[in-house]
């Protein structure tokens, strides 16, 4: 009943201009508080860069519930969808408590920005939470860097608001790529092999400069915005107030980063590549087989990534001047007396030469921790293109 004599008074104040004008202060008692929460990282890598979601409290209804756009299956073709860029999110609502709960048993501290809104956006944009949140429209298709459950929130926020939502700036001069806040995160979780792997998935559209709105797709640059953004000259939310103060669950990585793992590698088989004697040889012969058939591999998942996904960050990858495809089959003719395979590999060797001296010039960055890798595939190609069978007569008969 309380709700019903709250709709017909807003409907009231909308259709009479002049009654509109006294109704500020009343609408101070408005029943809706609606604010928006920033979790902190977490120790998953899907946790990584933190989680935004909405929380509506209705003090006549007695509701506190979260509305959390982050929500996916896990079902057996995860792995799949999650490949090809097809899985799809969710909006899910939840209680409050059990929502919180979730946070504090993994460590995660939480703030919430209230939305100064009037009463008539408030219930408009609860309204679109809830229209939402029905079966038929709560399903999206997923990006993490322009549709993911950061950016939900603030359309949805800036979509129901009366007037315009301007966003101050928010960058540094220096204006970061989209690559660059991504290894900021990474880099403060202590991921160096999951940074290695989205630089190797993740190509040179990566490296673009963000926009002030598209750094928003990160919930610590979304709170930044909504922390100085105005609608009609006033703010748009109080200040972060904590909700739950926990202690930062992340921990080092550890000694045995990419960086230290690639640059031993190359270190040891520059060592068996000095040595001479039989068994050298056939040690070698197995690490360049397997070797080179796994750079292939890698490189056909790179097309596949490029041409057979969803995906829209997937493409123009440079890492494919390194991993190249052709790998997987000429990794069976190592070891051949046999011009065409000698020549291959001498052009493998000025490739990964060129790679080398452009790294740091090229349209996309490329993990560092690959350089002793790029290394490694110019030694072994220039080692293959010279001889290709492993050693000189010399040689095998040193048993």
């Amino acid at each position: 009943m309380k709700r019903l004599l709250l709709a017909l008074y807003l409907l009231v104040w909308l259709c009479f201009p002049s009654f509109s004008r006294q109704a500020p202060d009343s609408l101070k008692n408005c029943s809706l508080r609606i604010t928006l929460l920033t979790c902190a990282p977490g120790e998953e890598l899907y946790s990584t860069f933190g989680h935004t979601a909405i929380r509506v409290q209705d003090s006549l209804a007695g509701v506190d519930a979260v509305y959390n756009y982050g929500t996916f299956e896990f079902a057996p073709d995860f792995y799949s969808k999650f490949i090809r860029g097809k899985l799809l999110y969710s909006l899910s609502v939840e209680a409050f408590p059990d929502f919180l709960y979730t946070y504090h048993v993994e460590s995660r501290s939480v703030v919430e920005q209230e939305l100064q809104l009037s009463c008539a956006e408030k219930i408009k944009l609860y309204s679109a939470l809830q229209i939402n949140a029905l079966e038929e429209n709560r399903h999206y298709k997923y990006d993490f860097l322009f549709d993911n459950c950061t950016t939900r929130a603030r359309d949805i926020v800036a979509n129901n608001t009366a007037s315009p939502v301007i966003f101050n700036n928010i960058l540094p001069a220096n204006v970061p790529s989209f690559r660059n806040l991504i290894h900021s995160y990474l880099d403060k979780g202590h991921e160096p092999w999951s940074k290695l792997g989205i630089d190797i998935l993740l190509g040179a559209k990566l490296d673009r400069k963000v926009t002030n709105l598209q750094s928003m797709f990160l919930p610590d640059y979304l709170l930044k915005g909504f922390d100085s953004a105005r609608v009609n000259g006033k703010y748009l939310v109080s200040a972060p107030a904590p909700v739950l103060t926990m202690p930062s669950p992340l921990a080092s990585s550890g000694i045995f980063t990419p960086m230290v793992c690639f640059t031993l590698l190359f270190l040891v088989v520059l060592f068996l590549s000095l040595k001479k004697g039989k068994r050298t040889s056939r040690a070698l012969l197995i690490f360049d087989f397997l070797f080179f058939f796994i750079l292939g591999l890698a490189g056909l998942l790179l097309l596949f990534m490029w041409f057979g996904t969803d995906h829209t960050v997937t493409s123009n990858n440079y890492n494919l001047a390194w991993a190249l495809p052709t790998h997987v089959i000429l990794a069976f003719f190592i070891g051949k007396r046999s011009l065409w395979v000698s020549s291959y590999f001498k052009s493998v060797f000025w490739l990964s030469i060129i790679l080398i001296i452009t790294w740091f010039f090229l349209p996309q960055q490329l993990n560092l921790s690959l350089l002793p890798i790029a290394l490694l595939i110019a030694w072994r190609s220039w080692n293959l293109a010279k001889n290709p069978s492993y050693g000189t007569e010399r040689d095998h008969n040193k048993g």
